[in-house]
């Protein structure tokens, strides 16, 4: 996942809204949005080559998403980032003693940042910090650095989500994952992966031949736990592939 803005807010009638991409190699094998039949308290896309995922909701309100952090430079990992949102999504621990075993063990993965959370609290945690936050109420927005680096599509995707609040809707929602225009040169960060991947990673929706976003995913979460989930799926060049819609 490369893109997540979101709004917390604990007190309101709808106290979790998501707005997520997944950008991915196309070759990688994954599966949309579903139940998971060994699990089948779990709702969340899964990748088919390592086996985790990259967001989705469990029992009791858990919520879980993941972003990588860009650095050409970090060594290889022994293990897939995509666990920690499985593992999460599929057990029982409290949110306090998950990430306190995250951060134990967020040595063995490449960069990542992971927010979890539940009906009362969510959390984010930067592998490259030394302990998880627990969020205020607020807008916020995660790609591959920082929460809240101020990379211009995560702000035009904030600015986006801040005017859907008044009226939230999935529709709505992936509307605004849908914007495929580029940064210009002058505003593309320096992540070390060169002027031309800059400028292609530098839209809130990325299409190519061999790498792009992969899936969009709108959340609601009502209050009373309702919670209602649309997956649109693509393809190369940003090809349709598909829509999935769970309410739970």
């Amino acid at each position: 996942m490369c893109l997540i803005v979101f709004a917390w807010r604990p007190d309101h009638a709808q106290p979790l809204i998501v707005a997520a991409n997944r950008d991915e190699f196309y070759a990688r094998p994954s599966l949309p949005l579903a139940q998971w039949p060994e699990a089948p308290h779990v709702h969340a896309g899964r990748d088919l080559e390592a086996g985790g995922s990259w967001l989705g909701i469990g029992a009791n309100g858990r919520f879980a998403a993941l972003t990588n952090i860009r650095d050409p430079h970090q060594p290889p990992a022994r293990k897939s980032r995509g666990e920690l949102v499985a593992g999460f999504l599929t057990g029982d621990q409290s949110l306090e003693d998950y990430l306190a075993d995250v951060v134990d063990r967020s040595p063995d993965y490449a960069g990542f940042n992971l927010l979890l959370g539940n009906h009362h609290e969510l959390w984010h945690f930067n592998a490259r910090m030394s302990e998880p936050v627990m969020l205020e109420s607020g807008v916020y927005g995660l790609s591959n650095a920082g929460l809240d680096t101020p990379w211009l599509k995560l702000l035009k995707a904030k600015a986006a989500l801040s005017v859907v609040l008044e009226d939230p809707t999935p529709a709505r929602l992936l509307e605004l994952l849908g914007d495929a225009q580029t940064a210009p040169f002058a505003e593309l960060p320096d992540t070390g992966v060169g002027l031309a991947t800059e400028s292609l990673l530098s839209s809130v929706f990325i299409a190519s031949q061999s790498y792009g976003t992969r899936a969009s995913t709108a959340l609601i979460v009502q209050a009373d736990g309702t919670r209602r989930m649309v997956e649109r799926s693509f393809g190369p060049y940003g090809g349709h592939l598909g829509e999935v819609e769970i309410l739970i």
